[in-house]
């Protein structure tokens, strides 16, 4: 999936970032269109994250992806730059229609994809699922952005984690270090991967 976006379409550079921004951070797609400059924080690799219900949550993303939202946005400088972090080449901000194309393109090339009809909304489940086992289900809510339990819930738990827990589930699924992690990247670390996110994420660039 991540080597198909990266290597397929009219603008692989961005749907690269477009997949690896969703892997990483298992957000919403009205969260990815939403993100702007100032959500940026290259100091602690965190993004700013606003989503359905008014929910606001800090996102730890790997200092490969910083980077390259960085790039991306000093590169899509045009005469229509806007605020927003994902850009086409003119500098205007992408909309829906470029996650439609690019599911297709997934779909078209990927015999899976088509079977699973994958979406943004897959790519989502697929990583909540690789920390929900790799770790806990405390660590899969907090990566997912929910609340706080009350009884009911997408991922039911009786315990809260710490962003510096959530920093390390993104550690073992990047391979890559972040600066709110205790822990350097395991490289004997368990190659459980049952739904292709730490490969996809890896494909991407």
């Amino acid at each position: 999936m991540g080597h198909i976006a990266a290597t397929t379409g009219n603008d692989t550079e961005l749907d690269a970032l477009i997949i690896r921004l969703h892997i990483e951070s298992a957000c919403r797609r009205g969260g990815a269109l939403g993100l702007e400059i100032p959500d940026l924080d290259p100091d602690n690799c965190l993004i700013t994250l606003r989503e359905k219900g008014g929910t606001i949550r800090f996102q730890p993303i790997s200092p490969l992806l910083m980077r390259k939202l960085l790039e991306h946005i000093d590169k899509r400088r045009g005469p229509d730059a806007t605020s927003k972090v994902l850009r086409y080449r003119n500098g205007r901000p992408i909309t829906i229609s470029r996650y439609n194309t690019l599911t297709a393109r997934i779909r078209k090339h990927l015999p899976w994809a088509q079977r699973l009809r994958i979406s943004i909304h897959w790519v989502r489940h697929a990583t909540l699922t690789y920390v929900e086992r790799q770790f806990n289900e405390a660590t899969a809510r907090a990566y997912a952005g929910h609340a706080e339990p009350g009884g009911t819930g997408a991922t039911p738990v009786y315990t809260s984690a710490s962003l510096t827990e959530v920093a390390e589930a993104l550690v073992a699924l990047t391979g890559h270090p972040h600066p709110l992690a205790r822990q350097a990247p395991d490289p004997l670390a368990p190659a459980d991967d049952p739904m292709g996110v730490r490969s996809a994420v890896r494909a991407s660039f």
